[in-house]
């Protein structure tokens, strides 16, 4: 196998931007998980491949010398209400690893015990949010989402107390890296223009190099996390995928999905749907997720503007330019991924009527949304119409989305294979990811966890073992609210 190789770039920053933290040993660490291939891309030594030595480095409780743990840190706006000074009150960056293909990954633990930002928490994660971190974060892998992964998830032997005591866990996750808007809130804050740009040049070296030869390159930077976060929330909106809590904090410079606390899958159409127990207002309901996007968008803007220009009129009218781009990245993104859906080839404006008319009607009736599209994707396409009680409507959309279809150049069959590549058999349902916690949490036993873990690797696959988990939860298996576990 080759060489791990390691870096600390961020660390070597210095503490304007993370502090030394070591994590607290874990009383009896048991393995729950561990990604084998993930481990391979990163070149992880076999010695820590669900061994011993790996669950040791893996709970906090032996770090090699590899390992250089810090605490970063990062302000945020939760709620659209700021606070000056987050970072990571449960996680550690461990180290740099450079993978297989080149590219340089964090590898942080999760749930590591206490650090310099936790406000007098424990830094301690319960065994539920590690569970569901690990399915969905993998899940959203493999269905193409950017996404942060999860190499290895451990139980801790210990309890965490929230509402009531639960059993403790550790998750180890990988990431291009864990800088969020909310981190650049954080260094702007401090006031110190040589600081900010020391930052932004690393940033830029790190992630998005073609922005240091352009012009304006600050500018650049700005425009470049505007396209990413465009094109990875039309991919949420797609697949009814629900963060719960965007927060700038939890939004990655990187247009990586971070942060899987309250998050779901829709399942009934509805675009107000929310699932974070502490969203009461409904301020990142599905439907709210671009205007979202949009307004922590405008927060880094608000970071860089020292930079865009030394006058800040000039400043403000480059950052709102490249602002005013988002809707229309975002809605060219959508409408491809949505029109990809219905089976339509080349994409044009007109089609934005049978999108928004289908998900209409989805609403009306309380169509699944995975359930709908992926038997539109079948040969038999009309008995997606079972799942509608209006079927005048149905029969109408249904007769122009036909038209629509027919008229293309694709033979059906390769309609039918290209649809149900982008719409999955599978998505990580609210109520099997439960049942896996229940089951982990309370009797210890993996199994559901496991077949679940297995299942969700290949989300665009028929197979009859899995038939069961492409059901829609029932009326008493519903799970209406999730909780971050913090």
């Amino acid at each position: 196998m080759a060489e791990l190789k390691v870096q600390h770039s961020l660390a070597a920053l210095g503490s304007a931007f993370s502090l030394p933290c070591s994590p607290t040993p874990v009383a009896a660490p048991e393995w729950l998980a561990f990604n084998q291939p993930l481990a391979d891309e990163l070149v992880l030594p076999e010695q820590y491949h669900a061994t011993a030595l790996g669950l040791a480095l893996f709970a906090g409780n032996e770090l090699p010398k590899w390992c250089q743990p810090i605490a970063q840190a990062y302000a945020g706006h939760q709620f659209a209400n700021y606070v000056p000074r987050l970072g990571d009150g449960r996680a550690l960056l461990l180290a740099e690893i450079i993978s297989s293909a080149g590219q340089r990954v964090d590898l942080q633990l999760k749930g590591a015990g206490p650090t310099p930002f936790s406000r007098g928490g424990d830094g301690r994660s319960p065994i539920g949010p590690v569970i569901r971190e690990y399915l969905v974060s993998e899940a959203m892998h493999a269905l193409g989402v950017p996404t942060t992964r999860a190499l290895a998830a451990v139980s801790s032997g210990e309890m965490v107390y929230r509402d009531e005591p639960q059993p403790g866990a550790v998750l180890t996750r990988v990431a291009k890296s864990h800088i969020r808007i909310g981190t650049f809130q954080y260094v702007a804050a401090l006031g110190d223009p040589a600081l900010l740009t020391e930052f932004t040049d690393y940033v830029i070296a790190r992630h998005y190099p073609h922005c240091a030869s352009e012009p304006q390159p600050y500018l650049a930077l700005l425009q470049a996390v505007i396209a990413a976060q465009a094109a990875t929330v039309a991919h949420w909106m797609s697949l009814g995928f629900i963060h719960g809590v965007m927060n700038t904090d939890n939004m990655s410079i990187t247009g990586e999905t971070i942060d899987y606390g309250p998050c779901a899958f829709m399942e009934a159409f509805d675009e107000k749907t929310v699932f974070s127990a502490i969203d009461r207002r409904g301020r990142y309901a599905y439907v709210n997720q671009p205007p979202v996007a949009l307004w922590n968008l405008t927060r880094f803007a608000e970071t860089l503007l020292p930079l865009l220009h030394a006058k800040q009129p000039e400043a403000i009218a480059l950052a709102s330019a490249a602002l005013e781009s988002f809707s229309q990245q975002y809605q060219a993104a959508y409408l491809q991924r949505m029109t990809a859906k219905l089976g339509i080839e080349h994409a044009e404006p007109a089609d934005t009527e049978l999108i928004s008319s289908v998900l209409a009607l989805m609403q009306q009736n309380k169509v699944d949304f995975t359930l709908f599209f992926r038997q539109l994707s079948s040969n038999t396409p009309q008995k997606a119409g079972e799942l509608f009680n209006d079927q005048t409507s149905w029969l109408n959309w249904f007769s122009g989305w036909q038209a629509r279809v027919t008229a293309q150049k694709q033979t059906n069959e390769q309609r039918v294979t290209a649809m149900q590549r982008v719409n999955p058999e599978l998505i990580p349902r609210n109520h099997l990811i439960q049942q896996a916690i229940e089951q982990v949490s309370e009797q210890g036993d993996l199994s559901l966890f496991n077949q679940l873990k297995q299942a969700w690797l290949a989300p665009f696959d028929v197979d009859p073992a899995n038939a069961a988990f492409s059901r829609p939860a029932s009326e008493q298996e519903r799970v209406q609210r999730t909780f971050c576990g913090t």
